[in-house]
């Protein structure tokens, strides 16, 4: 009896300190969060680069905001292929969007988007912190100065005389298939003939790209540059040669400014009413659970800051008034797998069973129609994700997003919670639900 008492003791303790534990980290990273976040900051941080610092005039840019919501500039413009430049039409647009996106990142814009729209045969630039619309227009039309030098180190040819820069594969590894236009044939004849053995180096403005060894005298206006070693190195090397010059001609079709305030008054009512909206059902899960209720609140605030702190991190995620919604979605994923679980547990418990035994049963029984909702909406936040454009996307990213994290919470951290809970002492059944029978039930 006593070694029983002890080890249901030693279990309580362990409870409690879980609690605690979580309680404090949870309080500590949602101070963080909402006071702002930033990775990689200055000074003693610089030693821990994966440690948050809170700077509240930092929040909400600590989050990558979308145009709707920082304000900025987009223009679309519609493809067409010149009659002179050869290529699969869908290989020449993705090289132009890659090379819009790299003259953007390069000039100051990481967080500008360039993507496909109207099938396939049109782009959309979006570019946050842009008040100028014409500052858009020139960078993205300005060549950029490419330069080829020979061995002497004098310039011979330009970006003028690059018709594409493609990556391309050969003999098992990754090349820089080019070709030129009939002026840089010639140029670039002439001196492969004389440098055969050495070294062309090729300059975008004014820095070094590369300096591949010239092994044969190229003379058809066409080769390939090899040792690249992967694939990512030759798309981003291609792509640069080829920023001399667009490999498609882009006619400007829509050019539109978001300001900064309709975006700050969106996201600020946006989040008052994301803030009601989960108080709101807090408070009503706590009084139709009771126990139950305070767990899913607590994990649901897990669940918010986990998610935010993904959004914060992962590249190629903006938040955006559609991925706003997508969020408030998750939210609604996440509080749907509570309640199902917690009507589980209330059956067991008016059933009989122990409140521990009646947990286990509870997720047990919850699992399979929690995976079912959850599958069918990860499937069409993927169909979304593929074949929708802006906004859409947007919303499908942050509702992807946020699924997979609600389930992980509702699997793992309710479950956690609801453990420690019981552990702790708190295993009446009258806490969590109504444990009286109605008229005509019999015991």
């Amino acid at each position: 009896m006593n070694k029983s008492y002890r080890k249901r003791g030693g279990s309580k303790t362990r409870s409690i300190v879980v609690l605690c534990v979580l309680l404090v980290l949870t309080l500590v990273c949602g101070i963080l969060g909402a006071t702002g976040m930033r990775f990689g900051s200055r000074g003693l941080w610089k030693l821990l680069p994966w440690l948050p610092t809170t700077d509240a005039a930092n929040w909400p840019e600590s989050l990558p905001l979308g145009l709707d919501l920082r304000g900025g500039v987009y223009v679309e413009y519609s493809a067409s292929q010149p009659e002179d430049v050869e290529g699969n039409f869908s290989d020449l647009m993705d090289s132009t969007i890659a090379v819009i996106q790299n003259r953007l990142t390069d000039k100051g814009y990481p967080e500008a988007t360039v993507q496909k729209i109207d099938a396939g045969t049109g782009i959309r630039v979006e570019v946050p912190d842009v008040s100028d619309p014409q500052e858009l227009l020139d960078l993205i039309g300005t060549p950029a100065e490419l330069s080829f030098r020979g061995p002497d180190g004098v310039e011979f040819m330009t970006g003028k005389q690059v018709s594409t820069a493609m990556p391309a594969s050969q003999d098992g590894e990754y090349v820089i298939s080019f070709t030129l236009t009939a002026e840089g044939a010639r140029l670039f004849a002439e001196k492969t003939m004389a440098s055969v053995g050495q070294q062309i180096s090729i300059y975008l403005d004014g820095d070094l790209l590369i300096s591949p060894t010239v092994q044969t005298a190229i003379t058809e206006g066409r080769g390939v540059i090899n040792g690249m070693g992967s694939l990512e190195r030759a798309q981003t090397i291609a792509a640069q040669i080829q920023s001399g010059a667009l490999p498609l001609t882009l006619t400007q079709q829509k050019v539109d400014t978001v300001s900064a305030t309709l975006g700050d008054t969106a996201l600020s009512t946006s989040i008052l009413a994301g803030m009601i909206g989960i108080l709101l059902v807090m408070l009503l899960m706590i009084v139709r659970y009771r126990m139950n209720g305070v767990v899913a609140s607590w994990a649901l605030c897990i669940y918010i800051i986990v998610l935010f702190f993904l959004i914060a991190v992962i590249p190629g995620i903006q938040l955006t008034l559609p991925g706003l919604a997508g969020i408030v979605l998750g939210i609604g994923m996440a509080v749907d797998a509570n309640v199902i679980i917690y009507e589980r547990f209330n059956e067991e418990i008016r059933a009989g069973k122990a409140v521990k035994a009646a947990a286990r049963a509870g997720f047990r029984n919850a699992m399979s129609a929690i995976l079912d909702s959850n599958v069918t909406t990860i499937i069409a936040g993927v169909v979304l994700l593929i074949y929708g454009t802006g906004s859409v996307q947007g919303f499908a990213k942050t509702l992807l997003l946020g699924v997979v994290v609600s389930m992980l919470s509702a699997v793992l951290v309710t479950r956690l919670l609801m453990n420690a809970f019981i552990g702790a002492g708190l295993d009446k059944p009258a806490y969590f639900c109504n444990t009286d029978k109605k008229e005509g039930e019999q015991a």
